[in-house]
């Protein structure tokens, strides 16, 4: 698979955001990685230094009725599904990301579509 986004430096923009999403009411739970080198079917590990060759993360939040679960692939496409209501939930569409200021991006207008405006915590 092609290296298309440094999936180390996007992992940094879930952890600026952290801080906010839990003072909003969110929890967030630990960023799972996936190894290439692994042989099939591959472990998700938690320690980032297990992995010797991560092709994709993961994260998951839920809180305030809602749950989003995004893995973005080294690649530039994500697989993003959520749950924001009985009548509203699925997979969101996520163009391709050629950074991790462009996942960083796209991940903030999916939180606050599942989740609504996190305005009020603190930036």
């Amino acid at each position: 698979m092609e290296r298309v986004v440094d999936l180390d430096e996007a992992v940094l923009e879930v952890e600026r955001r952290r801080g906010r999403w839990e003072d909003a009411g969110l929890t967030v739970e630990p960023v799972t990685w996936r190894d290439a080198a692994q042989e099939w079917p591959q472990q998700l590990e938690l320690d980032r230094a297990a992995v010797v060759d991560a092709d994709s993360f993961g994260v998951v939040l839920t809180g305030l009725g809602g749950e989003l679960s995004v893995v973005l692939f080294r690649g530039g496409w994500a697989d993003v599904d959520y749950f924001a209501g009985i009548d509203d939930s699925g997979t969101l569409p996520m163009t391709a990301i050629g950074s991790a200021a462009a996942f960083g991006d796209q991940l903030d207008s999916y939180v606050a579509r599942v989740f609504g405006s996190l305005s009020g915590a603190a930036a």
